[in-house]
């Protein structure tokens, strides 16, 4: 049995969210709540029908990647909720002027609400199939989906600890460390973007069991925004003069997402 898709639900909180970014209470606050909210929807609807089994994994699951995610965001933004504009959003702002305000609505909102839409696709998926659970294959998804989730909470971990690290150096009144290259950073210039890209392509592997595999296309487009985001991080990383060599370096020797002995 197909549940029918439900357009209003699926289109209507971008329109909403504009006056939220207008106050800089940014989308992100809320990336991290929405695909459960859309994966509930899925589950609870009258006319869904799922093995119970791969239900229940996939949306505990869910809901783990949401509390990661979410104690990540508070946990850098020092527990306050729009205490400050993504810079990635800023540095767009600076770019359009005074035509932001409108043109936020395609560049930052309706942009994320595609890959959004396309990322929680494989829980429709999964709750309009009833074939049953796969020992090999639906373990095999239920592991790549918790590698992820464990690799950035790892990652976000180290990245928050190096942060305070430099500002107690600072305060000491010693040079903070130029480059962040332990823990996970040693294999990895972006570890945490690797266990966020590993967590939707073990999602996908959900509905890729259940013949879908059209649904990965979410995964694959959420993997190819993150290049761009990739990009404007480690071009921010150059614009101190002092790094720039150092990171070089750092970039030459070492993988940008997937975990790997260095060069």
């Amino acid at each position: 049995m197909v549940i029918d898709l439900n357009p209003t639900f699926h289109s209507i909180y971008p329109v909403l969210f504009i006056p939220f970014s207008l106050l800089q209470l940014m989308f992100h606050s809320f990336r991290t709540i929405i695909p459960v909210l859309v994966g509930w929807f899925y589950q609870s609807h009258p006319r869904a029908v799922a093995d119970p089994l791969r239900s229940i994994t996939s949306m505990t699951l869910l809901c783990l990647w949401s509390a990661r995610l979410t104690h990540s965001y508070f946990r850098r933004e020092e527990w306050q909720l729009g205490a400050r504009e993504d810079w990635r959003f800023t540095d767009m702002a600076k770019i359009c002027g005074r035509h932001w305000p409108w043109l936020s609505f395609f560049a930052a909102y309706l942009s994320q609400h595609v890959m959004l839409m396309g990322i929680t696709w494989p829980f429709f998926t999964i709750h309009s199939s009833g074939l049953p659970w796969d020992p090999l294959w639906d373990f095999l998804a239920t592991a790549t989906a918790v590698t992820g989730i464990v690799i950035a909470c790892i990652a976000d971990t180290q990245l928050q600890s190096f942060k305070v690290r430099n500002e107690l150096r600072k305060a000491a009144g010693l040079e903070p460390v130029l480059i962040n290259e332990s823990g996970l950073f040693y294999y990895s210039r972006h570890p945490n973007y690797f266990g966020e890209l590993l967590w939707w392509w073990g999602v996908g592997l959900f509905a890729f069991r259940l013949g879908q595999p059209i649904v990965l296309c979410g995964a694959l487009i959420n993997t190819l925004a993150m290049i761009p985001v990739t990009i404007m991080v480690e071009e921010r990383m150059m614009r101190k003069p002092e790094r720039v060599e150092a990171f070089r370096e750092y970039c030459r020797v070492t993988s940008v997402w997937v975990p790997w002995p260095r060069a």
